[in-house]
């Protein structure tokens, strides 16, 4: 998966007060480990240093309402 700034995602992660919402990548940190670590806006706050697998891509056009 290519995920850029600007990509809109939604966030699959049980831990997160935002998991299951649509959010925009809004920062990209590479680790040591050679990984990223995702910064996500949503519309009621952020979540930083999330990993690529709890991400997953919207396809322009198929956003849930």
């Amino acid at each position: 998966m290519a995920l850029e700034e600007g990509s809109r995602v939604i966030l699959h992660d049980i831990h997160s007060k935002h998991d299951g919402e649509i959010g925009t990548i809004k920062s990209i940190v590479q680790t040591m480990f050679g990984t990223s670590n995702y910064s996500v806006e949503f519309e009621e706050g952020q979540d930083a240093g999330i990993g690529e697998k709890s991400l997953e891509e919207l396809i322009d056009g198929l956003e849930e309402e």
